[in-house]
């Protein structure tokens, strides 16, 4: 566990990328920090609506926002955080597939060397509309086809500090298991359970050294009475489970050591809570990676979910360092100081740009795409 003064980056100027594991790095490192494969969709975004669709009716959104989606919402959480981020996915030929391998690659620097382009084959589409803080999604795809040249998944991931996984009952992928053998910290999520059978020992959880499932998911493969009961008893299972419990924040606990954590969640206007849970599993693995304690990574997880809902998108949405730091000053500088019950924040004067003035022109100054209601202009305004 790393101490705030061994992971301290001293004071940076405003404009100076936050590398949140500089000081741990060395010559001999993996060039990726995190590997990931999956799904890329383009995500359109309604926002504003007042309540659900109704049948046979039109409703009109006050909001509309396009990003990547799917996978591409952690991916680029992670690269914003300072990450070295692989991803592997296929995308589509179609203008939508040029729009998020451009938006991924050129705007956000993830490495894409293990991705493909399938002649032929449409991008995958996730319609979201987002209402009473939370959001109904209707989507449309087809599986990638077959075969060798364009598969998304490699037989030999790259050498990478982290992999991330998204397992589904009865599924194992052989990624995983190379990835792990290859030196990789294993972080897993997990999806809805379609079958209705909650089947813990279904999953694949050999290789993980973090399992980071919501409340309802953790209490109903446990069959626990609480989220907290839930976090316990998965922790039998693996080295960390964090259980993330919406409004009332977050729950870990350490098997190999027995500590465990609770941070609540910070209260913000959510404007599109898409993508909010792959940028809390970013925001945790940047922690682990760092070698920050397990409070100060519930931390710093639940703070970059809580900014990225206030922003349209699930990828376009991910806070970076210079919107960090921007909300750590504002908080110092309300009168009375740090509000007590945020006061666990404070490992964040180590890292962020040393006063608010600089960190408030930095978050003014930072060239972030974010989602807008078309793909791309024909001519630049």
């Amino acid at each position: 566990m790393t101490s705030r003064n061994s992971r301290q980056n001293g004071n940076r100027a405003a404009g100076e990328q936050v590398d949140p594991l500089g000081p741990i790095r060395s010559p001999r490192d993996p060039d990726c920090d995190v590997f990931l494969t999956g799904t890329v969709f383009l995500d359109i975004i309604f926002t504003g609506l007042d309540s659900a669709p109704v049948r046979g009716t039109e409703s009109w959104a006050r909001g509309m926002g396009s990003s990547p989606g799917g996978v591409a919402n952690m991916a680029t959480a992670l690269a914003r955080l300072g990450l070295h981020t692989s991803l592997a996915a296929a995308f589509g030929d179609d203008h939508y597939g040029e729009y998020c391998w451009d938006a991924l690659e050129q705007g956000e620097g993830i490495d894409l060397a293990m991705s493909r382009r399938i002649p032929g084959w449409h991008s995958p589409v996730t319609v979201s509309m987002a209402y009473e803080g939370e959001r109904t999604m209707v989507s449309h795809g087809h599986e990638a086809p077959p075969g060798a040249a364009s598969d998304p998944i490699p037989d030999c991931p790259p050498r990478a500090r982290a992999a991330i996984a998204s397992l589904a009952p009865g599924r194992r992928e052989e990624w995983v298991a190379a990835a792990a053998r290859r030196g990789a910290r294993v972080f897993a999520d997990v999806g809805w359970d379609e079958s209705g059978r909650w089947d813990l020992a279904a999953l694949d959880l050999d290789h993980c050294e973090a399992f980071l499932p919501n409340a309802a998911e953790a209490v109903r493969y446990t069959g626990a009475d609480c989220p907290r009961a839930a976090a316990r008893a998965l922790a039998e299972r693996v080295p960390i489970a964090v259980v993330t419990m919406g409004a009332q924040g977050s729950y870990a606990v350490d098997g190999r050591t027995g500590e465990s954590a609770e941070v609540p969640a910070i209260e913000v206007e959510a404007l599109d809570p898409t993508g909010a849970g792959d940028v809390y599993v970013a925001g945790f693995v940047t922690g682990t990676l760092a070698g920050w304690p397990l409070a100060d990574r519930l931390a710093f997880a639940g703070l970059t979910a809580a900014l990225s809902v206030q922003e349209f998108g699930g990828s376009l949405s991910a806070p970076g360092w210079p919107e960090v730091a921007h909300w750590w000053h504002a908080l110092r500088a309300r009168p009375g100081g740090v509000p007590e019950e945020l006061r666990h924040y404070g490992f964040l004067e180590d890292l962020v740009p040393g006063d608010a003035a600089a960190a408030a022109e930095e978050a003014r100054r930072a060239v972030r795409r974010r989602a807008v209601p078309t793909i791309g202009f024909r001519h630049s305004a």
